[in-house]
């Protein structure tokens, strides 16, 4: 049996991703394992949110490289998307792969992991396109809350923000599809996910097209699952629907959780961010929680700083 490593950095949708990408190479026979196990193959799915991710990326492949010199080190994620030339160049890195290309990884590896692969490509990333496939992931067995992906991209284009360029344009797995991934990961045992995505608020458009809704997929896992808690990852202002906020209210499964980013309280500040919402319409999202769960807990995104503030 081979071993896998994986460093996940950023957001709950890549912990999603990387445990799904790892399960897909067991059938190559790699078995899970820590950093400091010497593995074979390490894995490390990146972030581009933060200034500092290059300086991680290369910190994490130097660590890498310390624990084991004849490992195979392959570079995923919205950096690696972002800057593959850039992440190719550093030293002890084998394989950069794209946004998509990842999720192609156990036909990919097998040449690298022979140390006399060096004519082999060190990068294979397509550039972004709108037709991006979309992979369902969750995480299960790597923390006590499983992570579920139901979205991906995003077609908000937000001034401060690369996520667009990293992952695409918005699309979504089916209300049908996330109910019988629900079941699977109920079949672990499991007791509370996460729905997560880049933008869930805008689940439901599938091959450029908008078949359903965020609500429509709350309500069908109010009806059918049989998990016992459910909680909502970031979702935008603009689309936390009063409907949406009433119907979760009442629900026997959802907590009642909200992280709703803000980004700036500043109208002409939210204008130069291009944010699709202003001030007034954060504040009644909250009231509105606040009248019908006195209790629920609200997180908040807030940036400081932004050109012309």
């Amino acid at each position: 049996m081979s071993k896998v490593a994986f460093y996940t950095l950023g957001c709950k949708l890549n912990f999603a991703e990387s445990s799904s990408i790892a399960r897909s190479l067991e059938p190559l026979g790699f078995v899970r394992a820590e950093f400091q196990d010497t593995p074979d193959l390490f894995v490390i799915n990146t972030c581009s949110v933060t200034e500092q991710a290059d300086k991680k990326c290369k910190k994490v492949v130097r660590e890498a490289k310390k624990i084991n010199p004849d490992s195979t080190v392959v570079i995923i994620g919205c950096y690696a998307q972002l800057k593959p030339e850039e992440i190719s160049a550093i030293p002890g890195v084998d394989l950069v792969l794209g946004a998509n290309e990842k999720f192609q990884l156990p036909e990919l590896i097998p040449p690298y992991l022979n140390r006399d692969s060096a004519e082999l490509p060190k990068l294979i990333a397509s550039e972004i396109r709108y037709d991006l496939d979309y992979h369902a992931s969750f995480s299960v067995n790597d923390r006590t809350r499983t992570f579920l992906k139901i979205q991906d991209g995003c077609d908000y284009p937000c001034s401060y923000c690369t996520i667009p360029l990293a992952r695409g344009q918005s699309r979504s797995d089916s209300i049908e599809k996330v109910l019988a991934l629900i079941d699977e990961i109920a079949a672990n045992g499991v007791k509370e996910v996460v729905l997560t995505g880049v933008n869930i608020g805008d689940f439901g458009i599938q091959q450029g097209k908008r078949v359903e809704s965020f609500f429509d997929l709350v309500r069908a896992i109010e009806e059918k699952s049989t998990i016992e808690r459910f909680r909502i990852s970031s979702i935008e202002p603009n689309l936390l629907t009063p409907e949406l906020i009433e119907f979760l209210s009442t629900s026997t499964r959802f907590v009642p959780h909200f992280h709703i980013p803000l980004q700036s309280g500043s109208n002409s500040v939210l204008r130069l961010m291009k944010r699709r919402y202003q001030r007034e319409l954060y504040v009644d999202r909250v009231s509105r929680i606040h009248s019908v769960m006195p209790n629920a807990c609200i997180g908040v995104d807030v940036i400081v700083g932004h050109p012309g503030e």
